[in-house]
């Protein structure tokens, strides 16, 4: 994998996804998404890095419909527009961060091996925040 930064699409394999978003029709994006999460949630040992990063990159494309989320402005992101999305995404994208950055994750271990790896987990625990207190506005208050 080809990583140039810290960034949630500054390596190879996210700036491929993003491609991907692009050359899939509208309609098509959010499943793409979707997989994308559900891949790394339901890695049962261990999570490959490839799956791991497109999970980071699809949970910020998440977080960046959530209130106080980041839009994506990088160049390696998709430049076509996302729909919006489904708002159960936001808490199946926590779920998926949190697969990536727990042991038996490739990328966390290959991150936690350089100098970057604490700002890297930082950026992921601010992107989990965002779809964490979204999914929690989301959330249905008990008794109502």
């Amino acid at each position: 994998m080809g990583t140039w930064d810290i960034g949630h699409f500054d390596n190879d394999s996210a700036a491929d996804f993003g491609g991907g978003l692009d050359d899939a029709a509208p309609g098509e994006r959010e499943a793409l998404l979707r997989s994308a999460l559900l891949c790394a949630v339901g890695a049962e040992e261990f999570l490959d890095s490839d799956e791991a990063v497109e999970a980071v990159a699809a949970a910020a494309l998440v977080a960046a419909q959530c209130p106080g989320g980041a839009a994506v402005t990088t160049a390696y992101g998709p430049k076509e527009p996302i729909p919006p999305l489904a708002a159960e995404l936001r808490t199946l994208a926590v779920a998926a961060l949190d697969r990536v950055v727990a042991a038996e994750s490739e990328l966390a271990e290959l991150w936690d091996e350089t100098e970057s790896g604490p700002a890297w987990r930082e950026g992921i625990l601010e992107l989990r925040a965002v779809l964490a207190a979204a999914a929690s506005a989301d959330a249905p208050v008990a008794g109502s």
